[in-house]
């Protein structure tokens, strides 16, 4: 137990936490959690939750471990982390923002207010994922990469239809590519290296490194200068 709990605070006895945790009010810290030094969890987050799925969701009957989040991460207000998720050192995960079950976030990435991680979801250093965001599940975010506010993926071209072997394909978004806000993404496409999505477009096919795209659907129309590579701004 914390030595200032805050009021409200359901911690399990099997939890561990480490040196100068924050919790704010009302915060329940479910069986295993293992929370890293310097951790600052605001009011009314869930830590730990346990999946309840239907029984034909591709998630189900996979294995869940402990929540682990790492030294100097944030878990802002309203937030809920699964039982199974990873959170990264001094990773941010917003305001009412969720992260389901095997989903890892790296280390200095930063989740919105409001977005959703599903499940088995990987997210490299460094990610700035904006407000309202859905990162559908089996997706792939490397290091650097941009996602402005309301992304959308998806991963089921038959919407629920599929046979029960076919598995689902989330989206994949190589290193520092920047993706505008609005901008979906269909199943299985995959963003190329410092390519760069423009908003509101509707991406059906691969689009190559450094590639500039926009519209519906989605059309190369040029392609990203050195000049606005990442080593030009980091």
């Amino acid at each position: 137990m914390p030595d200032h709990p805050a009021p409200g605070l359901v911690l399990s006895p099997t939890a561990s936490v480490g040196r100068d945790v924050v919790f704010g009010a009302n915060v329940i810290v479910h069986d295993g959690v293992v929370i890293g030094d310097g951790v600052i969890i605001q009011d009314n987050v869930v830590l730990g939750k346990v999946p309840k799925l239907a029984p034909t969701s591709g998630a189900a009957g996979q294995p869940v471990d402990a929540l682990v989040i790492e030294e100097g991460a944030a878990i802002c207000a309203g937030a809920i982390v699964f039982a199974g998720a990873h959170i990264g050192p001094r990773a941010i995960v917003g305001d009412q923002s969720y992260v389901r079950e095997r989903a890892a976030i790296g280390e200095r990435t930063v989740i919105g207010r409001g977005s959703a991680i599903d499940n088995d979801v990987t997210i490299g250093a460094r990610v700035k994922v904006q407000t309202n965001v859905y990162v559908t599940g089996f997706s792939v975010v490397e290091d650097d990469v941009f996602l402005g506010p309301c992304v959308m993926t998806t991963n089921d071209d038959a919407m629920g239809r599929h046979a029960p072997d076919e598995p689902l394909r989330g989206a994949t978004f190589r290193r520092a590519c920047r993706v505008g806000g609005a901008a979906v993404l269909v199943p299985g496409v995959e963003i190329g290296a410092e390519a760069f999505v423009a908003a509101g477009a509707v991406v059906t096919t691969d689009v190559p490194e450094r590639a500039v795209v926009m519209g519906v659907p989605a059309r190369v129309i040029r392609h990203v200068g050195d000049e606005d590579l990442l080593e030009r701004w980091a």
